[in-house]
């Protein structure tokens, strides 16, 4: 299961798992739409591709809950 990270690593901006516009990697390294189109879709910390996340509904965030842990260090 994804850990739905909160937000883009590269500038912070919010990421709510049951919404569109992250983009993760095979290491789910998390990027908002913005961040990952200036990366070429690259991820700058493994050099893998990054996708589009895909969302959570709401009755699963409930049972299974998204990461709260952040990982923009700005």
């Amino acid at each position: 299961m994804l850990d739905m990270r909160p937000d883009c690593e590269r500038c912070g901006t919010d990421l709510p798992a049951q919404t569109a516009g992250a983009f993760i990697c095979s290491f789910e390294c998390t990027f908002c739409a913005p961040c990952a189109e200036a990366l070429d879709d690259v991820c700058p910390n493994c050099g893998g591709m990054l996708i589009d996340r895909p969302t959570r509904s709401k009755k699963l965030l409930e049972k299974y809950p998204a990461s709260t842990e952040r990982k923009f260090k700005g």
